[in-house]
């Protein structure tokens, strides 16, 4: 199926941006939120509960097999699910029950990590993989109807309606955002947040990608996350930098100068992320790596 801007459900624009850049806190989490799922899918608890400022999860066993009971707390998490049900189960984790907030989805039980790939010398390999495993989530699907969409016109409002100094960093950002938002090229339904830790090991499903956050535009998009993970130390580097770039351009089928583009314009948005979350540490590594592709483009900027 061929997707277009107009089969968007662009109400959905007007739903809280997430904040990636928090962590999970599961202390003293009780069974009370899951009861209800716990006895309607005849689910056993098999973990502890976890919490994210998004959702509740559940490890649990379903028909003997290992699974995971999330329930959204906010809308984007609500259309996340609408999207990994979409995807049934291509590249991504299949969900075998959905209800409301609430899904019953495959849980990851292999023990290979790209997170540990990346910081322990196969940095390269790691990056490919997310490649391969992103270009098969983004192949057209045969599904009827899509899912609520937010495309990245708005996402990028916090962002392009922001107010920038001209000749700064984050003026280029915001500059390069508003032209690849205003004419993309190859729209997909994106994932919207990939990185090394949502693109997990299935064991013989091989890596699936989990936590969608239901975007649509133009899939290099997708890949600029990639070079932005903030729990990577090394993402500012810049020889890894543009080693990085050159990787995932010919694994993705990407121009690396359309990649730059998109990370120019990806790093300026999760700075502002940062700064709104008060982390100026966050912040400044993402205006270094959006330095560093502002540079590799030929565009002059503090």
């Amino acid at each position: 199926m061929t997707l277009t801007p107009n089969d968007v459900d662009r109400a959905a624009a007007a739903d809280l941006m997430p904040r990636r850049h928090t962590d999970n806190d599961s202390d003293g989490e009780p069974l009370q939120p899951y009861a209800r799922y716990l006895a309607q899918w005849n689910l056993a608890p098999d973990g502890a509960p976890i919490r994210t400022p998004g959702s509740c999860l559940l490890p649990v066993r379903h028909d003997g097999r290992p699974a995971m009971l999330k329930i959204a707390a906010d809308a984007h998490e609500v259309r996340g699910g609408q999207v990994l049900r979409w995807w049934n189960g291509k590249a991504a984790a299949e969900v075998f029950q959905a209800e409301g907030p609430a899904l019953l989805m495959e849980r990851a039980t292999g023990d290979r990590s790209l997170m540990h790939m990346a910081l322990h010398g196969q940095d390269d390999d790691a990056s490919r993989i997310a490649c391969l495993t992103l270009g098969e989530l983004h192949r057209p699907s045969a599904s009827a109807a899509l899912p609520e969409l937010v495309p990245l016109k708005p996402w990028f409002l916090e962002l392009t309606g922001h107010d920038t100094t001209p000749g700064t960093v984050l003026h280029a950002s915001r500059a390069m955002a508003a032209s690849l938002v205003d004419a993309p090229r190859d729209p997909v339904v994106l994932h919207g947040d990939i990185h090394h830790d949502n693109i997990l090991d299935f064991g013989e499903r091989g890596w699936l990608v989990i936590d969608p956050k239901g975007l649509y535009g133009e899939r290099g998009f997708d890949y600029a996350n990639l070079i932005l993970n903030p729990d990577l130390p090394t993402a500012a580097e810049p020889a890894r930098f543009h080693r990085q770039v050159q990787i995932i351009a010919q694994a993705g089928g990407l121009e690396a100068s359309r990649l730059l583009k998109w990370v120019l314009a990806f790093a300026g948005l999760s700075a502002i992320w940062f700064l709104q979350d008060e982390d100026k540490d966050g912040a400044e590594r993402d205006l270094a790596v959006a330095r560093l592709a502002a540079q590799a483009l030929g565009i002059a900027c503090q």
